[in-house]
């Protein structure tokens, strides 16, 4: 059997060392901000920058204030140089240049693009997240900003990461892909759906295929994972076997079936097939068991 595509997804890293107990040691990062790298990121959670060079920054530290704004977000360290992450709604000026998350995952070198998804992930956070839960009151942030605290009834607060199985099932010759009526035409993907509270991420493997595509699962295994900041989830990637049966799919898809190695190489050749990008683990899942077939 051919071996299985190592993962080369996007915003799978490397990105800049966390460092995370600099985030409780201001006076550090106040000294590194004059040099630090900084992600600018407006609240579509587009990278922001001077120009119209699409650069994976926008300045060095001192570009944009003497010292460390209080609005700045440490996003860890590259070596030496420190990377932080700034709101664009905290800058006095807009900044004229911008280039979304997926293009930048696709153009940039996977450390910028790596810094860049966790800055769109803890600003959007941030901005969203601005009063307390328990009380009202507005929140402060601290440890760099990976912190909340309530001045008021002392409640912290932490950014929130949405848990998610994305998952390639097989019934031992044929794949398993859907599509939604949402998606453009002829675009197909592996299922996925988010874990419930209290639910293991297999008892999620089997409840969102069954409640997809009317499959049971006989047995998953771990793949691989991939952090997805739109906005805030973690896509937690299986294989599964599934029982050879005609899927039926409920309201989450507008279709579901069964694919051979053969119907994907020549949907996809023949432009009938659209698949997720390279970007995307749900594409690596598809190439992974594509790999693993006869002949591949």
């Amino acid at each position: 059997m051919p071996p299985v595509p190592p993962p080369a997804f996007g915003f799978r890293g490397p990105g800049p060392d966390r460092s995370e107990l600099l985030r409780d040691r201001p006076d550090e990062l106040r000294a590194r901000w004059p040099a630090a790298r900084v992600l600018v990121v407006d609240a579509e959670g587009n990278a922001r920058f001077h120009g119209s060079d699409e650069a994976p920054e926008a300045g060095r530290g001192a570009d944009f204030a003497e010292e460390l704004p209080a609005a700045a977000s440490f996003l860890g360290l590259d070596g030496d140089t420190a990377w932080f992450a700034l709101p664009h709604e905290s800058l006095p000026e807009p900044l004229p240049g911008r280039i979304g998350l997926r293009d930048a995952a696709m153009r940039w070198p996977a450390l910028d693009a790596a810094a860049l998804a966790q800055a769109r992930a803890l600003v959007h956070w941030q901005q969203r997240n601005r009063h307390c839960g328990g009380c009202g009151e507005l929140l402060v942030l601290v440890r760099a900003g990976y912190s909340a605290r309530c001045p008021a009834c002392g409640l912290e607060h932490y950014p929130r990461t949405d848990a998610a199985i994305i998952v390639a099932v097989t019934d031992g010759a044929r794949l398993l892909l859907g599509r939604q009526a949402s998606w453009p035409p002829n675009r197909w993907s592996v299922l996925a759906g988010f874990v419930e509270p209290g639910e293991s991420l297999e008892q999620t493997v089997a409840r969102e295929v069954m409640e997809e595509a009317g499959v049971p699962v006989l047995s998953c295994t771990y793949a691989a994972s991939q952090p997805w900041p739109f906005p805030a989830a973690l896509m937690v990637g299986f294989h599964a076997e599934g029982a050879p049966v005609e899927p039926v799919v409920s309201d989450e898809l507008e279709q579901a079936r069964w694919f051979s190695a053969a119907d994907i190489h020549a949907g996809v050749a023949s432009g009938e097939l659209l698949l997720s990008p390279r970007l995307s683990i749900s594409r690596w899942l598809i190439d992974s068991w594509l790999a693993g077939q006869p002949g591949a």
